[in-house]
């Protein structure tokens, strides 16, 4: 019996052959090489990569806004600044909120639970932002619903103090402090300085750990004066919005230069809007349409005519005209005067706003001799200022202009212009002659200007633009108490398509004191459509009322009499142009 269990013991364990054990001690042992070799490789030859998924898994990068420099008017009252808000963000993979908690913080921001998490649906494992510059109140509310995931950074929105009144120069910042339109875009790497970063650790549930390490700190933005003062600004756009209103214009703008530095004391546009709360303003609204958008400027042209007909000797102040019983054909168009007139000085073509005068004293002229005055006083040519978008108008070279088109242009027809050039250009009559470049930055230092015209002839020409403000001239309602002033009225009809309408765009150009000019003063009113068109009834009251205040504002010590305005008799004819 013993025998037969030992057999039985025998047969139920076989041995291992021979040949397979080698085999399988051989398979072990290369297992065990390559799980050796590939602890090897992981821990010493691709490290990094290890590292970088570890860190993929526990620490982000984020982005630290940098504090955006003001904007500032020429005393330094705050025209655009940063004021401290909240942003919430989050790693979706990290975000854990039961609906109730959706719907919690949903209406906290003032959104729907669906909103909610189609953004979250939509990031991704990425870094989102679920609410951006809200107010750190808020942000309160949502940080103790105590969501986890859920993380605030403080970051800056802008506010502008003025709102509405200096929309169009200062412009606006979009959802992530870059600039987008006006000043805060032309000089967005001034003002915007440079993103930071820092790292943070989260752990496994995605809260974030205090020990945060800084990458790179944020550098703030630098501050900006502009040279617009505040005082004169607020004037204007008051006075600007009262015309508007009073004559039904589409639109209007009013420009301020300083006559001896180019500095641009006033800018105002209408329509304007609210750039602090600007969600539902249409684009056109936002456009600084003194630089960006073009008109013809009629009349207000007669001064360069007439000073370059002097400039090359064909005529004197008291040169006589003839002008045809206010009547002049050329080929198949008739130029006509608003009032008739016999035999005018060149003096009176420019204060009674000749067309038939200013007409033919430009066909005395090569067209090229005349194109060259205008273009070297800035028609044509984008006034610099700064401001993007600028437009530089239009001036056609002289070799395609005809006849008719030579002698329209010499009262502001067949040209177009914006606000801006059109004041620069009469910086000519307010100094001896020179051309001042005109800026939207605060100047420290005295600015010279280009000569273009004899300072004898700007003189003469100061002169007659004087006597157009006087009774007999276009402008009598431009005149200031205690002020004499100087300037040029201007109403052209509106071109539309390639016909001139029925609309109208009434203007004035001047400058104050005409003994020592301090202020050039552009007005535009748009179709103004409240009985009167003409720009010494639409514009010209304007001037007044900015110029004289701005005056006194500024100290200027007048020149004249207090008692010094003479308007014309009521009833009584005032001479105007078309």
């Amino acid at each position: 019996m013993r025998g037969t269990a030992s057999a039985r013991a025998t047969m139920s364990s076989p041995a291992l052959p021979r040949a397979r054990a080698p085999i399988l001690f051989g398979v072990l042992a290369l297992l065990f090489a390559i799980l050796v070799g590939r602890t090897f490789y992981l821990q010493w030859v691709d490290n990094d990569f290890l590292q970088e998924r570890g860190a993929a898994r526990f620490s982000r990068e984020i982005e630290l806004p940098a504090h955006r420099g003001q904007i500032v008017d020429r005393f330094g009252e705050a025209l655009a600044i940063s004021t401290p808000v909240k942003s919430l963000w989050t790693f979706p993979g990290q975000f854990e909120a039961t609906p109730a908690d959706r719907t919690a913080l949903a209406r906290v921001l003032e959104t729907t639970p669906q909103r909610l998490s189609a953004r979250i649906s939509a990031a991704g494992e990425d870094f989102t932002v679920l609410a951006r510059q809200i107010a750190p109140e808020t942000a309160a509310r949502a940080m103790a619903l105590k969501i986890k995931g859920l993380n605030e950074q403080t970051e800056y929105r802008r506010y502008y103090p003025a709102g509405e009144v200096t929309a169009q120069i200062v412009g606006f910042t979009g959802d992530q402090d870059h600039g987008q339109e006006g000043i805060e875009l032309a000089q967005q790497e001034w003002l915007g300085g440079k993103m930071g970063s820092r790292r943070v650790i989260i752990n496994r549930r995605g809260d974030v750990v205090e020990d945060i390490a800084s990458v790179r700190a944020p550098q703030a933005g630098r501050d900006l004066a502009l040279s617009i003062d505040s005082r004169l600004q607020y004037l204007a756009f008051r006075e600007l919005n009262a015309a508007v209103e009073r004559h039904k214009a589409k639109a209007g703008g009013l420009v301020i230069v300083d006559a001896r530095s180019g500095e641009i004391l006033a800018l105002a546009n209408l329509p304007t809007y609210n750039p602090n709360a600007r969600n539902k303003t249409a684009r056109e609204r936002m456009r600084n349409r003194a630089l960006t958008d073009v008109f013809e400027p009629g009349s207000t042209m007669k001064p360069f005519t007439i000073a370059v007909a002097m400039e090359a000797g064909k005529v004197r102040p008291d040169s006589v005209i003839h002008t045809e019983g206010g009547t002049l054909t050329i080929g198949r168009a008739t130029i006509h005067d608003a009032h008739p007139a016999g035999p005018l000085t060149v003096e009176q073509v420019i204060q009674k706003s000749s067309n038939v005068g200013a007409a033919k004293i430009a066909l005395s002229l090569p067209a090229e001799t005349l194109w060259k005055m205008l273009s070297d006083t800035g028609f044509g040519t984008a006034p610099h200022t700064g401001f993007p978008g600028e437009v530089a108008g239009r001036l056609r070279p002289a070799k395609t202009w005809r006849p008719i088109e030579q002698a329209t242009m010499s009262y502001g027809h067949g040209l177009s212009v914006n606000l801006v050039q059109l004041v620069r250009a009469y910086s000519i009559f307010a100094s001896d002659g020179e051309l001042k470049p005109v800026t939207l930055f605060k100047t420290d230092s005295p600015v010279a200007g280009r000569p273009v015209i004899s300072a004898r002839t700007a003189r003469a020409v100061r002169h007659m633009l004087e006597l157009a403000t006087q009774p007999g001239g276009t402008a009598p309602k431009a005149q200031v108490a205690g002020y004499r002033v100087a300037g040029k009225t201007g109403t052209a009809r509106k071109l539309e398509g390639h016909a001139y309408t029925a609309k109208y765009v009434a203007s004035f150009v001047g400058f104050a004191p005409a003994s020592d000019p301090r202020l050039i003063v552009a007005v535009m009113l748009d179709e103004p459509s409240g009985g009167s068109y003409y720009g010494g009834d639409v514009a010209g009251p304007v001037f007044s009322d900015v110029t004289g205040a701005a005056l006194r504002l500024l100290g200027v010590p007048t020149d004249a009499p207090v008692d010094n305005v003479i308007l014309p008799p009521p009833g009584s004819e005032i001479h105007e142009e078309t």
